[in-house]
């Protein structure tokens, strides 16, 4: 009866053992594939028209007229398109789309329609509101970094568009997928980041999450881009960046918490989620540095 008993105890260990094996590689199997469909839908995210690689200028204004086209006349010189293509004049925190003395190109559009003289409107760090100002392969809108505009210039045939070769990852680790504890700001707390071309701008911070890694607790603390979109904004630096990642930082990006931003909960944090900023792959653009 004992020898029974003790293998009846082995093969319920064993067959413990197996399930847990089971469930792991079933983990991990799910990790991969939801993983390389996320990282195929980040390339192709960087590869639309308007995608970061698009992106091949960024063009500060001067008070007064700041004239636009691929002329070489032009205080703001196109890599192509028209030779006078349009005026943008700034006065205070003003932007005014004028044409340039031959009238607007006939197939130069302002939000899908036909250009007219109007102002631009550009809030500080809210640039999917500019309106779109595209003509051929080119896609251009006006931002606002504290008191500075700029006109921001895409183009669907990038050098960075037509050369890409793919991007570089880390293999899959599950150990990197936590769950973290939610807690909360209430009410939020606001904190100033610094960006890679020397501006300033203040963000709110809903609250922390904190998780064990390696044997460590470590908290982090995510930043509320856009109030209307379920989405944290985690800015991230650590040891890889001095070898084998972007050395400014990365980015990670996740839902909200299990209970929402006002109470405690929970959060996923996938450190196999993290992307380079957009200054990883073109030098016109105005990521903001860890806080």
């Amino acid at each position: 009866m004992r020898l029974a008993s003790r293998c009846s105890l082995d093969l319920t260990r064993i067959l413990a053992g197996l399930l847990l094996a089971a469930r792991l590689l079933a983990q991990n199997g799910n990790l991969e594939r939801d993983l390389a469909a996320w990282r195929t839908q980040h390339a192709a995210e960087l590869l639309k028209p308007d995608g970061w690689l698009s992106l091949v200028g960024l063009e500060w204004l001067e008070p007064g007229d700041n004239t636009v086209g691929s002329g070489s006349d032009n205080k703001i010189r196109l890599a192509k398109g028209p030779a006078h293509l349009a005026v943008l004049h700034l006065e205070g925190a003003t932007v005014t789309l004028n044409p340039p003395s031959g009238g607007f190109p006939q197939d130069f559009l302002v939000a899908g329609a036909p250009a007219t003289p109007q102002p631009l409107h550009a809030e500080p760090n809210q640039d999917k509101i500019a309106p779109r100002m595209t003509i051929g392969e080119l896609n251009l809108y006006v931002i606002r970094r504290e008191s500075r505009f700029a006109l921001r210039v895409k183009d669907a045939q990038s050098p960075w568009i037509t050369g890409f070769h793919g991007l570089k990852w880390y293999p899959p680790d599950q150990t990197y997928r936590v769950t973290a504890k939610w807690i909360p700001y209430v009410p939020f707390k606001t904190i100033t980041l610094a960006t890679l071309v020397g501006t300033n701008y203040d963000q709110p911070v809903p609250g922390a999450a904190e998780f064990v890694l390696a044997g460590k607790t470590w908290r982090l603390e995510p930043v509320l881009e856009d109030p209307t979109v379920a989405k944290l904004f985690f800015i991230l630096r650590d040891t890889t960046s001095a070898t084998t990642t972007y050395p400014a930082c990365r980015f990670l990006y996740t839902g909200f918490p299990t209970s929402g931003l006002d109470k405690p909960g929970e959060l996923v944090l996938d450190f196999n989620r993290m992307e380079n900023p957009p200054c990883a792959y073109t030098p016109y653009s105005t990521c903001p540095l860890p806080p």
